[in-house]
This record gives structure tokens, C-alpha cells and sequence, in this order.
């Protein structure tokens, strides 16, 4: 369910076609860090200043929705932006998550593994971002060129996704840690890959259209074994009441479920492929073993 999404080279800008790239700041922390990336930074709060947001979106060519507020909020926000771009032809993407789609196991396996229409039943707490995807696919009926990216977790530089918490686990417990049997498995791809994806999604993506992109996965007791061996330390199975004291309980729920993806028709659709397929590849990175620093010294 945790999203991330960084502007990154594409297909279009390969071309020489020049763009002019802006994003929604909250604070000013947030306007220097588009400045660094050089985007354009635009002031406003999708949830409280949503006047200014609207105007953005009515003079842009393309609008990318990728922020992160709490699904019912989301689903207000979205149904403004689709009415201001209605009859205008206009992009819209929406980035979804594959959360939608998550099983409450426990950590147990789930063989079930999902395509980009295969029906299912919406997580509890995903039900208004479902109904945001159903809305979005619909307003291609009202003019707007609009599509749903339904990834699974994002990783890559700073993210905070399995690899990230397990090393945190570490510093709570001394042990790398996954939710009981370990086997919930993630699908997962990296930032740079999606955002290829957005790229061609908004190059030569057809309305209405639901998009997966997956490169790989990986149960949460191998990221633990993985970070066991980094650091010489155990692993550890917990309890979903343990894991909620070492992540919170939205973070227990995101170490015990799976979410399972199939993208074959979105790949044929945007001949899109991961270049980036082996989240493991993050395993000993310094900003990650930081995150279990305090607990191996405390141990030392």
C-alpha cells in the first residue's frame, strides 16, 4: 500500500522532446527538494486548498495524481480533478498500489495472484480506492484521457518499503523480523521502473485503462534471512500483537499480508519491462543498516 514515485528519465525525453515538469508542494522543504529536481513547484493542499490544485491540473497537458492521504480524502480529490479536466482530452493517471488487493494471512502463503481485470475482493480499508480506480477508468466517458498504474511496493533510493522495516525490527528486538509463517509475499518493482512505465503509460496509454507493473517478489522470511546475514544477527517469527509493537498496526497489517500480481497485458500494452529485479539488491545498503545501528551496538 505505501507509494513512492520519483521523475526520472523517459521515452520522452530520449526524444529531445522538451518538457516542462511541475508538482504540488505542501511546505517549503517540499518546493526545494522539485527545485533540486528541477520541477517547477506549485503551492497548494489537495485536501484543504484544493482551489489552487484544480487550476494547476486545468493548465496542465498532463496530470499525474501520486499523493499519499487517506483513501476516502483521495477519493474527493480525485472526483474534483476528473470534473475540472471533464470534456478536455486531458492525461490523468492515478497511482494506485496493489494494497487493493492484499489477504489478511497472518504472514501465511497465498497462491493467489492477481491479473490486471481478474475480479476480487477489495481490501476493508481499500474500499474508497477502489472506487477511486472504478472513477478514474469511467471518466474516459467524460473526455479526460484517464488511466489507473496499480504497482506493488516501490523500492529504491529512500524507500521505505519490507527491506527497509525488517532492518528496523532490528533495532526493537535485536532480531530481523516477519509476521508469523513468514511467507506473505509482496510482488515489488523499482522506482525507476515505474516511472518508465508513467511514461509510456502517458505516451501511449489507452483510456480507461488499468496498468500492472511487477518485477519480482519476495516471501518477508527471506528479506529477514537476508538481513540476518548482513548483520550476523537471528531472525525472528512474531505475533501480529508483536509485530504491531514494532511497526504500528497499519504496519503489522503491510508485514502479514500478501498481494500477488500478474502484468502481462499491461507489458504488451506499453512495452514496458523492468530493468531492476532483485529487490534484494538493496541488502547492506548504509541508510538501511543505520536503521538497526542503536540495537547491534546496544548488543555489542
Amino acid at each position: 500500500m505505501r507509494r513512492q514515485l520519483r521523475v526520472t528519465s523517459h521515452p520522452l525525453e530520449q526524444r529531445n522532446t522538451k518538457l516542462h515538469l511541475s508538482g504540488l508542494a505542501r511546505s517549503d522543504s517540499k518546493a526545494a527538494q522539485l527545485a533540486e529536481a528541477g520541477i517547477t513547484s506549485v503551492s497548494g493542499d489537495i485536501e484543504t486548498d484544493r482551489s489552487s490544485v484544480l487550476a494547476a491540473a486545468r493548465a496542465a497537458d498532463a496530470v499525474i495524481y501520486a499523493a499519499q492521504i487517506a483513501p476516502p480524502a483521495e477519493l474527493q480529490a480525485v472526483i474534483g480533478l476528473l470534473e475540472a479536466l471533464a470534456g478536455s482530452g486531458k492525461s490523468f493517471l492515478f497511482l494506485s498500489g496493489s494494497g487493493v488487493l492484499c489477504q489478511r494471512t497472518g504472514g501465511a502463503w497465498s497462491a493467489d495472484n492477481f491479473s490486471e481485470d481478474d475480479a476480487f475482493t477489495p481490501e476493508p480499508l481499500a474500499i474508497a480506492r477502489v472506487e477511486t480506480e472504478q472513477r478514474v477508468r469511467a471518466a474516459a466517458r467524460q473526455g479526460v484521457r484517464a488511466m489507473v498504474v496499480r504497482p506493488p511496493l516501490i523500492w529504491g533510493p529512500g524507500d521505505h518499503g519490507h527491506v527497509s522495516m525488517v532492518y528496523w525490527s532490528v533495532s526493537v528486538t535485536g532480531a530481523a523480523c516477519y509476521v508469523g509463517d513468514g511467507l506473505a509475499t509482496y510482488g515489488n518493482v523499482h522506482v525507476d521502473d515505474i516511472a518508465d512505465l508513467f511514461a509510456r503509460a502517458l505516451q501511449s496509454g489507452e483510456a480507461g485503462a488499468l496498468y500492472h507493473a511487477v518485477a519480482g517478489e519476495v516471501a518477508n522470511r527471506w528479506i529477514a534471512e537476508a538481513v540476518a546475514r548482513d548483520l550476523g544477527i537471528p531472525t525472528r517469527s512474531v505475533s501480529m500483537v508483536e509485530a504491531a509493537g514494532i511497526w504500528g498496526e497499519f504496519g503489522a497489517l503491510i508485514m502479514s499480508v500478501p498481494s500477488r500480481v500478474r502484468d502481462a497485458a499491461s507489458r504488451a500494452a506499453l512495452g514496458w519491462s523492468p530493468h531492476h529485479t532483485d529487490m534484494l539488491s538493496e541488502i547492506g545498503e548504509p541508510r538501511l543498516r543505520a536503521l538497526a545501528t542503536s540495537q547491534i551496538q546496544k548488543g555489542a
